[in-house]
């Protein structure tokens, strides 16, 4: 079923990770701007959780790609 994570070159992950994962960079990346909401309790506007989600969802194939990957050698 992962099979696909397994053919992409980790390089293509970790360019989306920086790049979607971190937009906007100025003046504080969204991920961590959604992470403090999500530590407070703050995280109520479905708007806010999307975003979370569009956000952090590179990180998280990022880490089972490195996950996959060392699972394997």
């Amino acid at each position: 079923m992962l099979t696909w994570i397994d053919r992409l070159p980790l390089s293509m992950f970790v360019i989306i990770a920086l790049t979607l994962g971190l937009a906007p960079f100025l003046p504080e990346p969204h991920i961590s701007e959604k992470l403090k909401l999500l530590s407070a309790g703050d995280l109520v506007r479905p708007i806010e959780i999307f975003d979370l989600l569009l956000h952090g969802l590179p990180w998280v194939l990022l880490m089972v790609k490195l996950a996959r990957r060392g699972s394997t050698r």
